[in-house]
């Protein structure tokens, strides 16, 4: 089912109109990102028409959470394409599901939203090319750090020729051991999961960087190890609410401690087995949490990259070296600040400071930017903040063969994934 053609103009919504959405995947993202956001900020153009979710038990306490009984749900994709008639499917499912989900979608000449990273591998990634191809249906991949205030004023100053052609990029990222560990202890720590956080989580930078710069990459060369979690240590059980030593352990967390979380996870479980508060030193963990690559672009620009995801602080630095000077990033998220800084230093010793205020919002504001751009469209978008397909590809792509180069010692080629 499609809007009719007076409703839409130039991707925004007029006269009232609103569009049909579908979601699949009703875990916290999907419920607090998306559900959340078309309920809560833009119910006068976009419909939640139908709830999808491997488990029943979840898609059901999604339905309570929210507090919209009236929102069906449904036990089959199928079924919830057949009785919502959707206009666009919001994809928040696990990472290695995303491809199948948007592949029928697009074959039942409907549009798709998905939560990054599109896809976690090669093959899948051309299939979601293929089909976006030959049905004429459009993908968007929510890459919401596009959306940072902080990060789109680096776009600016670098679209606009601040230190001239890039010639490097130093691109560091660290995950605290708040955060990071909990990609050990959820479906994230399985590589046929996720990708890996070569994929899951830095499909956000890898993204951020080709935009940044307006290139594609070239060829990847990259390690990894499993250094900090896994098994690494002896005093482990299988989940934190049935450990014996969760009382000394400092990566106990208890589950059952939020409403929401309790009854999207601990009360589904009979569903599908699945447990949110998985022990972080499981023998079973096979993917890295101490990674670096080197990125290579078409138009000659190299970066240098790592992602740590045991540090003492959570944030990130970048630079980017260029013919008529250097720009500086830090957004050091640990860290209480009214404002984030760019720094652009000249030749000359010469050093401009652009300060960017900092605002307690979805990932900085992110998150709201891109739901009105999602939603309700833009009247322009000079900076490219929409991410397409290929973005999502070329973003994917460079830490699949990350990942590829940390198993075979070698450079990969992106074209050869193509």
């Amino acid at each position: 089912m499609s809007v009719p053609a007076s409703v839409v103009e130039n991707n925004r919504i007029v006269d009232g109109g609103r569009k049909r959405y579908a979601l699949v995947g009703t875990g916290d993202r999907g419920l607090e990102m998306f559900a959340h956001g078309i309920l809560t900020a833009h119910p006068d153009v976009a419909d939640l028409v139908g709830l999808y979710d491997v488990n029943p038990i979840r898609v059901e306490a999604a339905r309570r959470l929210l507090g919209r009984m009236d929102i069906p749900g449904f036990d089959s994709f199928d079924a919830l394409m057949a009785g919502a008639t959707p206009d666009t499917v919001i994809v928040a499912s696990k990472d290695s599901t995303h491809s199948t989900y948007i592949v029928a979608a697009m074959q039942a000449g409907v549009d798709v939203i998905t939560e990054k990273p599109m896809t976690i591998d090669d093959v899948t990634c051309r299939e979601i090319l293929a089909a976006e191809r030959d049905t004429g249906r459009s993908l968007r991949v929510a890459f919401n750090y596009r959306y940072s205030p902080y990060f789109t004023k680096a776009k600016e100053l670098l679209a606009t020729g601040a230190i001239g052609e890039v010639l490097s990029v130093d691109f560091h990222w660290y995950l605290d051991t708040r955060h990071g560990a909990d990609y050990f202890r959820r479906w994230h720590r399985r590589m046929e999961n996720s990708g890996g956080l070569f994929v899951h989580k830095a499909t956000h930078h890898f993204d951020l960087v080709n935009w940044w710069l307006a290139d594609r990459p070239e060829a990847v060369l990259a390690s990894g190890a499993l250094r900090f979690y896994g098994p690494t240590r002896e005093e482990r059980g299988e989940r934190c609410m049935t450990c014996a030593h969760r009382a000394t352990c400092e990566f106990s967390w208890d589950v059952t401690a939020d409403n929401e979380f309790r009854a999207l996870y601990v009360e589904a479980e009979p569903g599908d087995g699945y447990h949110r508060d998985g022990c972080v030193f499981d023998p079973e963990i096979d993917i890295y949490d101490t990674m670096a690559a080197i990125v290579r672009y078409e138009r000659g620009a190299t970066m240098s990259y790592s992602l740590n995801a045991h540090m003492t602080y959570e944030g990130m630095r970048a630079a980017f070296n260029g013919r008529a000077g250097r720009m500086e990033l830090e957004a050091i998220e640990s860290w209480d600040r009214p404002d984030d800084e760019i720094r652009v230093y000249r030749f000359d010793g010469s050093c401009e400071t652009t300060r960017v205020p900092r605002t307690p919002e979805g990932h900085g504001g992110a998150d709201e930017r891109l739901l009105e751009h999602l939603f309700r469209g833009w009247d322009e978008d000079p900076l490219g903040h929409a991410a397409s397909a290929t973005d999502g590809a070329y973003s994917i792509l460079v830490g699949v063969a990350a990942n590829r180069s940390a198993r075979s010692g070698g450079w990969v080629r992106i074209r050869d994934l193509l």
